[in-house]
């Protein structure tokens, strides 16, 4: 006959307890981690768009990765401007042509979650361009909108 210490069975239970409970943990922090990555990824495509939309000349699909309402903020070397359709026009008017635009590349510092539906993102810019290059940072807040990731404010300097 086999005897069994019913302490040895209370420490096994125990033990076996807390492995299922870190696992749990651990799965739950993955599943986290997996979707801040995902949500990191969609707004760094964002990004890589509108540097080839710009080094297109495109500055109207360039304008697609902002938000279209009046309530869009863009914070630059003249002050705040409100709206999508005045922000547009101060690009247009800043660079009229592909040669006065010329070939923008973002430098991404950090991407911060804010929450499930803001992201916080800080880089650099930089235009090579025959009539002298141009460089600075930007700060850009994104915005769930209809599951879609949108630029709601901007200060690019």
């Amino acid at each position: 006959m086999i005897c069994f210490n019913k302490r040895f069975y209370f420490e096994l239970n125990i033990s076996a307890m807390k492995f299922i409970i870190s696992c749990t943990i651990l799965s739950l922090l993955s599943f986290g981690a997996n979707a801040q990555f995902k949500e990191e990824t969609a707004i760094r495509a964002i990004l890589n768009k509108q540097t080839i939309d710009w080094n297109a000349g495109d500055l109207e699909q360039f304008m697609k990765s902002y938000w279209q309402s009046d309530s869009l903020k863009f914070i630059g070397k003249s002050g705040l401007t409100y709206g999508w359709t005045s922000t547009l026009n101060n690009y247009k008017k800043n660079y009229p042509d592909i040669a006065a635009m010329g070939k923008l590349d973002f430098s991404i510092i950090e991407i911060n979650k804010l929450s499930k539906h803001y992201y916080f993102v800080i880089g650099k810019w930089h235009l090579a361009r025959s009539a002298g290059d141009l460089s600075g940072h930007f700060s850009l807040l994104f915005k769930k909108i209809n599951n879609k990731w949108l630029i709601i404010a901007d200060h690019s300097s």
